[in-house]
């Protein structure tokens, strides 16, 4: 029989463009999934944006940054179905009857949305905050997964959308047909790279190379990044942490091991270790820049690869909804 290739759900909120840790944590290996032959599904979740902010400002830029990005790295909108959040009604929808089967507390427990609240610019929590975890559960079962990839950090809000498939299809569902699957965390074994100030990398804090920066600008962020004072390069993650993350940037450009870099290096210090790593992310990233520059002078494109994609998330969120509600006893 046919191998059946899983369908794997996955996406991003448009806050601003990818930089090269989301290149390394995420999307390689959406590429790689694809490759392999999953289905693959990516929800540019534009709503979510307002969780954490008041308002959200230049979103269509974003999210057509963000389609860019996608296309540039390699995903196929011809096998791929790229998507925005709003343009979604049927997917939406779910949130309602999700929302009776968790209760407040449970949502407040949530470790991630602790963590999000903590770190929101808002003078107050608001219900789109508390309810994230629900949205994002609408988001993966609409379109039934058998796999979701996350980082640890994000394995919560999985598991809250695990309960809530459970949940309905106890309440709702016939004995033996569920609805809803419980789809399965596809774990990231991502390297985590610090941003150049050594810190966490972030699209906000303006320590992050783009994939869409220039390689000037490349070479300019890298020569800034935080070292130490010690001119013997090695690899040491725990005792030597911004030192092992421009390492280990240069080594997955190169598909070498970090240490042997580090042995490279040697005595060069610092400076060798910048010069090295900025011609290692140069050289691996030229062509996905060339192609990014290419597809970013045809924004009609961008526009009609949405388009294609919001039509096909359309009929597949219209089909569940209508499920939904036949299984509820609401189809008047």
């Amino acid at each position: 029989m046919p191998q059946v290739h899983p369908r794997v759900l996955t996406g991003d909120r448009p806050t601003g463009r990818f930089h090269l840790g989301h290149y390394f944590g995420t999307l390689q290996n959406r590429v790689r999934l694809q490759a392999e032959g999953a289905e693959l599904f990516v929800v540019i979740a534009d709503y979510q944006v307002l969780t954490d902010r008041d308002v959200a400002e230049r979103l269509a830029e974003y999210v057509e940054e963000l389609v860019l990005d996608y296309l540039a790295v390699g995903i196929d909108p011809e096998r791929a179905v790229i998507f925005t959040h709003s343009a979604v009604p049927g997917l939406n929808q779910l949130l309602l009857p999700f929302l009776s089967l968790i209760s407040a507390a449970e949502l407040r427990r949530n470790p991630t949305v602790k963590d999000e609240i903590a770190h929101s610019q808002q003078s107050a929590v608001s219900g789109l905050m508390l309810t994230y975890p629900v949205h994002q559960a609408a988001d993966i079962l609409f379109c039934k997964p058998g796999l979701v990839p996350v980082g640890q950090d994000q394995l919560p809000h999985l598991e809250a959308t695990r309960t809530i498939a459970r949940r309905f299809n106890a309440r709702y569902a016939h004995p033996g047909s569920p609805v809803f699957p419980e789809p399965q965390a596809l774990l990231s074994a991502a390297p985590r790279l610090l941003g150049t100030d050594g810190g966490k990398m972030s699209k906000s804090r303006g320590n992050a190379v783009s994939l869409a920066a220039t390689e000037d600008e490349t070479a300019e962020l890298l020569r800034g990044a935080k070292t130490d004072a010690e001119r013997r390069i090695t690899y040491d993650p725990v005792g030597r942490p911004e030192v092992s993350s421009l390492l280990l940037l240069g080594a997955l450009c190169q598909g070498r091991d970090p240490q042997s870099v580090a042995e490279e290096i040697g005595d060069g210090g610092a400076s060798r270790l910048k010069s090295l790593v900025t011609d290692a992310v140069n050289d691996h990233f030229r062509p996905i820049r060339k192609r990014r520059a290419e597809l970013a002078d045809d924004r009609a494109h961008l526009r009609a690869v949405l388009t294609r994609g919001n039509a096909r998330a359309n009929e597949i969120a219209d089909r569940t909804l209508a499920e939904v509600l036949e299984v509820m006893g609401m189809k008047y």
